[in-house]
């Protein structure tokens, strides 16, 4: 009798303690996702828009960056993915070996081409590895069955730059330009302070802006030209009457083309050709290179910087001078008046 109450009770028992797990279970829900739930997995992120892809190229088109990792020269450039960096150690010192260095840690680089691709973002640096084309080293004029290219055919020059390739998994993902430039950290630092930086707090703010936003104004110098477009592709060299000048030619068509006339040291004309066929012709001055920030704030604190540039005409004595048999602060040297030429002692 006892046995077979024992044989009844016991599946009962168990109906009832799997009852009971049953509401703990429901009452109280594990935190482990749900792998077939799609809500519990993290939401990857987005595609690249066509918007942040003008925005990127924008962002980073000529945009000048100090050199983090050895770049070799060549075909071969660099591969980032997830940090790390392809070809690296041995196998990189061999390609320098091989090729020479196109850039090395610490040298300053200009971005000269954004390609976004699939999966991966190029980033050529100074040019490139291959030399590209005009469109005139591809025209060439026939007569009698002979023909002769317009352009110097310059196919044989060795460029000098290189690239790196920004891979990611699968696409390239919706990205601002901060978080783009952490990607890229372990071969361009964007946030030392380069000399870029340095040379622009002692300009104007219109200065400042204009070479921030890669434009040429009447009044530059070379240095600063170049600081805002780079080194031009091309250069021609004229005279108007006793009146030597460079023209500074940056883009081709079917771009918009710069023409940046240089007389002296000083840039007297910025000619721009739009894509539309609209010609804009600017002469009149529009920077002091004299008004900097660095020369105001010395003007409010009655001090002068060491290597300013005076305005008091030769011969005029200096209102603050060392005083003899001293040997107190340096005093710049008074600049000749522009239209004079006085003769050395």
């Amino acid at each position: 009798m006892k046995s077979r109450c024992a044989a009844v009770v016991s599946p009962l028992l168990s109906i009832v303690m799997f009852s009971l797990l049953s509401m703990v279970a429901v009452a109280f829900p594990t935190d482990q996702p749900n792998d077939n739930n799609p809500t519990d997995k993290q939401a990857a992120p987005p595609h690249i828009s066509k918007q942040t892809r003008m925005d990127l190229i924008h962002a980073f088109q000529s945009e000048l960056v100090y050199i983090r990792a050895p770049f070799p020269m060549g075909k071969k450039g660099l591969f980032l993915k997830d940090g790390k960096l392809t070809p690296s150690g041995p196998d990189l010192q061999q390609l320098i070996a091989l090729w020479g260095p196109a850039v090395k840690p610490g040298d300053r680089a200009q971005i000269t081409a954004i390609t976004i691709r699939n999966d991966s973002i190029h980033f050529e640096i100074n040019g490139g590895p291959v030399k590209k084309q005009k469109w005139y080293q591809h025209v060439q004029l026939g007569m009698g069955g002979a023909t002769t290219p317009v352009g110097p055919n310059d196919s044989n020059a060795n460029p000098r730059g290189s690239y790196v390739d920004l891979a990611f998994d699968h696409y390239v993902p919706d990205l601002n330009p901060q978080q783009l430039k952490d990607l890229l950290r372990p071969v361009f630092d964007f946030n030392a302070k380069s000399a870029v930086e340095a040379y622009l707090e002692t300009l104007s703010p219109k200065a400042q802006q204009a070479i921030k936003s890669h434009q040429v104004l009447v009044g530059m110098n070379r240095e600063m030209v170049i600081y805002a477009k780079g080194r031009p592709g091309k250069k021609v060299r004229e005279k108007d009457g006793e009146t030597e000048y460079e023209d500074w030619i940056y883009g081709e068509p079917p771009q918009d083309v710069d023409f940046v006339r240089v007389v002296g040291d000083e840039v007297v004309r910025v000619e721009t050709m739009k894509v539309t066929g609209e010609k804009i012709l600017r002469t009149e001055k529009e920077v002091d290179l004299g008004q900097t920030t660095v020369a105001k704030s010395n003007e409010k604190s009655g001090q002068r910087p060491a290597a300013a540039p005076t305005l008091r005409r030769p011969g005029e004595e200096v209102s603050d001078p060392a005083p003899s048999g001293t040997t107190g602060t340096r005093q710049p040297m008074p600049m000749p008046d522009p239209g004079t030429n006085p003769q050395p002692n």
